[in-house]
């Protein structure tokens, strides 16, 4: 009895050992340098904050001060025309940035880079020879329906 659960705790193991290198993939992680993708972060933060946040945030705020001025929106009698500002400005560094996002996406896909994708749809397509032999024809079929 005791040999029968002593075999049934080495399978499972064995078991999530297969699952785990089912879910990583060598050969597409092998060509990622993580410092490029850390640069292109990097960059990414610095460009969209530079060429898209701090001019629509400077752009709508200028804006919000013009209306205000010319008298299409009110300033508030306790804290003047600051708070509409400041609402304006955030919203255009919001905008701004996010507008961005399309331009970073392109920049990874150059490296081979998925970031902005939902973890469901993260999947490897290749197969090494040795777990190939491991699963046998029965797992190599269980991969692609699961891959589809």
């Amino acid at each position: 009895m005791s040999s029968e659960t002593a075999q049934s705790n080495v399978q499972a193991p064995s078991q999530q050992q297969n699952q785990q290198s089912l879910l990583h993939c060598p050969i597409s992680d092998a060509h990622i340098n993580s410092k490029e993708v850390e640069r292109i972060r990097q960059e990414c933060r610095n460009e969209s904050f530079w060429y898209r946040g701090l001019p629509l945030s400077l752009g709508s705020m200028l804006i919000t001060q013009g209306l205000i001025y010319n008298g299409f929106l009110s300033s508030s009698p306790r804290f003047g025309s600051l708070p509409k500002i400041a609402v304006a400005g955030a919203f255009g560094f919001a905008i701004g940035t996010m507008s961005y996002i399309r331009i970073c996406q392109k920049k990874f896909q150059r490296v081979g880079v998925q970031p902005l994708r939902p973890e469901s749809e993260r999947h490897c397509h290749h197969i090494c020879k040795e777990c190939e032999a491991k699963l046998g024809s029965n797992g190599k079929e269980n991969v692609k329906s699961s891959a589809s």
